[in-house]
This record gives structure tokens, sequence and C-alpha cells, in this order.
């Protein structure tokens, strides 16, 4: 049947009409009705697997644990610098490694770059791997193999950042653009200076940035890993959940948010130099 569009204020002369079929019509009523459907559907699941008793007891229980993170122990933030700085580090570390392994990999994995389709294959399943495990669960098998500490935790975000880095690099890789490549070729240069002098300033920029973002995002990640014994700062915030000592919790919280915000101050920063 007709539909007529037309924004308010616009006088007929200048509606839009478009045909709309009878099997177009019945496509969308049946696109709305499958929707409505799933909906429904999982809204049940979920409801069946809830106990609203204790959801209409949140509020009270959510207002009697912030009466008890109140006030924060200030004076517990002493024992927070070190382990801190030992979350900052790991971050770090973990993010340089990463890119280190993804740098190479982004190079393999991009259809222009790529020497051999079966070496393209081989990285993009190395990229694949990384981001399909989130760094928790990295830590988690880390742990168990390395035992608890540090060196866990840097492993753990660089091989999460080896996915994100090298997957976002190999695309900016991909759409760069063929102009210099063709140029630098036709002197007879080789495939390394094609690479220097064509490809790799054409990147840089978008390296740089990739670079620094996964930083940021891996300052976030480095304060839980703690929590699987992959040290930093989320070795106190368990043991103070697990101690319910609620007032430490509350500093351990303030000190992350802290954390978190100059990192993001700094990121932006240094994106804006670079970029």
């Amino acid at each position: 049947m007709p539909v007529k569009l037309i924004e308010p204020g616009n006088d007929l002369s200048q509606a839009e009409w478009k045909l709309r079929t009878t099997r177009q019509q019945w496509l969308i009523w049946l696109g709305w009705l499958v929707g409505i459907s799933l909906f429904l559907l999982c809204w049940k699941v979920i409801s069946d697997n809830t106990m609203w008793v204790f959801v209409e007891d949140a509020p009270r229980q959510g207002a009697d644990l912030l009466r008890r993170m109140m006030p924060p122990d200030w004076a517990y933030s002493e024992r927070l610098w070190k382990p801190l700085w030992d979350t900052l580090n790991i971050a770090t570390l973990g993010t340089l490694l990463g890119i280190i392994m993804a740098f190479p990999c982004a190079f393999l994995a991009a259809r222009n770059t790529t020497p051999h389709p079966l070496i393209r294959s081989l990285a993009l399943m190395i990229i694949v791997s990384s981001r399909s495990i989130n760094s928790l669960i990295w830590a988690m098998l880390l742990v168990t193999i390395l035992g608890p500490g540090i060196l866990a935790g840097i492993l753990a975000i660089a091989l999460r950042s080896i996915g994100f880095v090298g997957k976002l690099l190999y695309e900016a890789i991909e759409e760069i653009h063929p102009t210099p490549v063709e140029a630098i070729t036709a002197t007879g240069a080789s495939r390394m200076q094609v690479m220097s002098y064509a490809v790799l300033p054409q990147v840089m920029p978008a390296f740089a940035g990739i670079s620094i973002y996964r930083w940021d995002i891996n300052i976030r990640e480095s304060t839980v890993l703690g929590l699987v014994g992959a040290g930093g700062i989320g070795l106190q915030l368990n043991a103070a959940i697990n101690t319910l000592a609620w007032d430490r919790v509350s500093i351990i919280f303030i000190l992350i948010f802290a954390t978190v915000l100059v990192s993001e101050y700094i990121s932006a920063k240094v994106r804006k130099a670079f970029i």
C-alpha cells in the first residue's frame, strides 16, 4: 500500500511517496512478531531464573552496603601505593609486550603486506585467539601455570592486547593509499624498503593511537586481575571484600577511579600529540 513520508511543517507538495508491496508489508509485520516473541521468550527465561525476593530487597541491601563503606579508611591508603604501582606496571609492561607481538602479526595478517595466504591465516588465527579470551581468563590460566604474581598479570594483559592491537592495525594497513607503495615499488625498491618508506609512514599515526588507547583500557583491566591472584591492587580489593572491610573497599575504589581518570587524561593528551 502507498505510504506517505512527510515531515511536520512541510506542505503536501513536498511529500515523498513510496509504494510498499504486500510482501514487504508482511515481512515488516513478521519482523515485529519475531522480535516481540524473542523479547518475551528472553524475559520468561530471565524471570524463571531470577529470585525476585532478592531483587525486591536490593535497594535496602545496597543502602546498607553504602553505609558500611562510609567513611573510607583513609589511613589504609598508605598500604595501597605499592599495589597501585604494581597495577600500573602490569598495564604498561603488558601493553608494551603485547604491542611488540602484535606489530608483526598485523603486517602478516594484512592482505597487502602478507607474504603468503597461509601465513595470513596463521596470523589471523593468533589475533582471533587472543581476542576471544578475556584478560581475566588469561590471568586465571597463567596463575595456574606460573603461580600468583605480577608476571602472570603482565602476560595476561599482553596476550589480550595482541588481538586488539593486531586487528585494528592490520585493518589500518589494508586501508593505506596505494599510490606511495606503487611509486616506491616502481623505483626498484626491495620489499623491506617499500614497507619502510611507503607503508609505515601511513600507519604510524594509527598505530600510536591504537597503542595508547589499548594502554588506557589495560589500566582498567589490570585493576581486577588481582582477584584471581595476578598481582596489583586487585589483591587488596579481594582481601578487603573477603574480610567485609567495606571502608577499605571504598578507598580502593576511590584510588582506582582516580587512576583511571589520570590515565584517561594522559592518553587523551598523548593521542592529541601523535594524531
